[in-house]
């Protein structure tokens, strides 16, 4: 099994590496025909020419030549329903602004096979772009020994000279989403199906929480994890013993839509995570954090093709649109749909602060005081569950 660890922990210190072993994350696969995709899942089977995709578009002319070569590297395929399928959809818009088509290699394993292949890539890109927190270590060794190569890592917290990282606050969109479920529930009683107990999922958890109980205070969430990203068959069972316990809202933190689907068998709502799930259920679907990664290609693809690129360490919100909420489903009501537009307008203008006290945790321990906000370093770092949250984080 492979596993794609997004956790965004910028600036964290070294107690956090133990929670960082972990690694990992639609529709359908719409590759350009004029990027090479190669399967990376067989590249042990195939030379090193295989592992590594070309750029076919590059001319002879001079303003092609000046242009950058980009890669990406991504842990499954377009297809996969939500995460990379994202990424790719990024790859293409950044192709449209800047007329500069990329290459991409999928089903990169979190292993050495990942170093050889960003190895291989950075012999012959200007930019690499590697997409899951898994990637880290390996994308940081390559850019040591190639510094004239920019690279651009998703979800991390290491950097270098030439090696930046981003990431966004879709904690934000969970708590609009969990305001939808708070008030479309006729139970009080919400599942939520967490990936691996990493602080990137459970800050998402008690985000939606938190929504959940602003409009809801009796509302009660069940966690279970799956301990996948992309597992349909594993989430789908997860989701079910989430409804045989009787909640009739679910949330998922994976890159299928199985706990969708499950909860459409079941009459009952259900969000995703990563893209807008709604063509798989729309009559269950509620909503869910997507992401929007486009505008950031395109601005690192031109900072490094008009040299003003810098190696930040980037979090993205809902209010820059790396991080949004997609539309509430056809069947949730338009009373709920206005309040959650209502708390979105305070998020983006930043009157709402999603971890504002008072704040106490499932033990009844006062982790906030009242007015107080919570800074995004500790939100990053977080490892416990907010009242009213019911479940176990293993370590």
């Amino acid at each position: 099994m492979k596993l794609r660890n997004r956790a965004m922990t910028f600036g964290l210190t070294a107690m956090l590496a133990f929670v960082m072993v972990l690694t990992g994350c639609s529709g359908t696969n719409n590759e350009d025909t004029t990027s090479t995709s190669t399967n990376a899942a067989k590249a042990e089977d195939t030379d090193s020419s295989t592992a590594t995709s070309t750029n076919t578009t590059t001319t002879e002319t001079d303003s092609a030549a000046k242009a950058p070569r980009v890669a990406f590297v991504y842990i499954g395929p377009p297809g996969d329903g939500g995460w990379t399928f994202q990424h790719d959809q990024g790859r293409k818009y950044m192709e449209e602004q800047t007329g500069i088509k990329a290459d991409t290699v999928e089903n990169v394993p979190e292993s050495a096979d990942a170093e050889r292949i960003i190895t291989e890539l950075a012999q012959n890109h200007d930019i690499i772009f590697t997409t899951s927190f898994g990637y880290m270590d390996y994308t940081l060794n390559v850019a040591k020994k190639f510094p004239k190569v920019i690279f651009e890592h998703t979800a991390g917290y290491k950097t270098a000279d030439n090696m930046g990282t981003y990431f966004g606050k879709n904690f934000e969109a969970s708590y609009l989403a969990g305001i939808a479920a708070g008030k479309v529930t006729k139970k009080n009683h919400l599942g939520y199906v967490g990936a691996f107990p990493i602080p990137e999922v459970i800050y998402n958890i008690n985000a939606f929480a938190l929504g959940a109980q602003s409009v809801n205070p009796d509302i009660k969430i069940d966690v279970v994890w799956s301990n996948t990203w992309f597992d349909p068959n594993t989430e789908r069972q997860a989701a079910i013993s989430l409804l045989d316990k009787g909640a009739d809202v679910l949330m998922a933190y994976q890159d299928s839509p199985a706990t969708v689907q499950a909860a459409a068998e079941r009459g009952a709502f259900a969000g995703g995570n990563d893209s807008d799930m709604s063509k798989y259920a729309p009559d269950a679907y509620l909503t869910n954090p997507v992401w929007n990664w486009g505008p950031y290609y395109t601005s690192i693809v031109k900072a490094v093709q008009d040299g003003t690129w810098k190696n930040e360490q980037f979090m993205g919100s809902m209010a820059d649109g790396m991080v949004d909420l997609a539309p509430l489903g056809a069947k949730v009501p338009d009373d709920v749909k206005k309040l959650v537009e209502d708390a979105k307008a305070k998020v983006l203008d930043g009157s709402l602060q999603v971890f504002t006290g008072p704040i106490v945790d499932a033990s009844g321990a006062e982790k906030l005081k009242a007015g107080e906000t919570m800074s995004l370093d500790t939100i990053l770092k977080m490892d416990w569950f907010v009242k009213g949250v019911v479940g176990t984080i293993p370590k």
